[in-house]
Formats: structure tokens, sequence, C-alpha cells
């Protein structure tokens, strides 16, 4: 056998425990629900929404308990949202999902945009029909404070 030979034929036979071992090593990453629980923080938050045509500013208590479902599925008292697509992670985040008003109302809407502990801003765009162009769409929040004021509306 040639040396060439010999070395393919380690390579082949180790590499799958070298990958192996290399996974076991590095550190797991969170889930992207631990992600966004530790990654904003909660308290007294004010959002603005824009889409289709309404914008909305809502002020809201967030407790440490809802902190992945408001900042993973922000809703408003118009909209209740739904993601399934969240990808969250070192100050960007991408979302897609529907939304659904009072009246029954859907519509699709993709989000994108960076984020920090205490603010965030998606812009993307809302989609009213199924084969519709995607009108513009923006999430604006910024934590006014770490504790809520006497009688806050709790997200």
């Amino acid at each position: 056998m040639t040396m060439i030979a010999v070395l393919t034929r380690t390579f082949a036979v180790a590499a799958p425990a070298l990958a192996g071992a290399i996974l076991l090593a590095s550190p797991s990453t969170p889930t992207q629900a631990q992600a966004a629980a530790t990654e904003v923080l909660p308290g007294y938050w004010e959002y603005t929404t824009s889409a289709v045509g309404i914008r909305d500013t809502e002020q809201k208590c967030v407790r440490p308990s809802e902190i992945n479902r408001f900042f993973g599925g922000l809703s408003t008292r118009r909209w209740q949202c739904v993601y399934p697509t969240r990808v969250v992670g070192g100050g960007t985040a991408r979302f897609e999902g529907t939304c659904t008003d009072h009246r029954g109302r859907r519509v699709n809407v993709r989000l994108g945009g960076s984020y920090q502990q205490e603010s965030f801003r998606f812009t993307g765009g809302a989609q009213l029909a199924r084969g519709t162009p995607y009108l513009p769409a923006s999430i604006t929040a910024r934590r006014l404070a770490a504790q809520c004021p006497a009688g806050a509306e709790y997200f």
C-alpha cells in the first residue's frame, strides 16, 4: 500500500470519530426560546407597529416569564400573531408568520432586523392575500424602564 492510500484510509476511519469529539467538546448553543429570553430584558416597554396602513403604539409591562412570548411573537390589541419561523441570535432576528385580527382576517408577515437588550427594530412586509405583493410593515420597540409603573397593562 502506498503512503497516500494509508493516509486516506486512516482519515476515512478516523474522521467520524474526530467530528463527534469536536461536537461534544464545543459548547452547546441555547435554543431560540432561551436565547430570546436572555437577550431581551423584561420591564416596561413601548412598541409601535405599522402594517397595512395601520399604525399603533402600545405600552406594556413584560414579566420575565413573558419575555419570550413578547419578543418572539409580538401581538397587539388588533392583531394576534404567530411566527413559526423565528431565527434569533447575535443581535439580529428574522420572523415569518401570520397575524389575525378580531374579525378573523389573516395577514402573512415577514420581519427582520436588529435587537439589543433594551430595543429592537424589525422591518419587512405584510401580505393581505396570497399571491399579492408584501406591503411595508415594521415594529419598533424600546424598554422604558426596568420596573413597571403602578397600573401598567401587562403583556
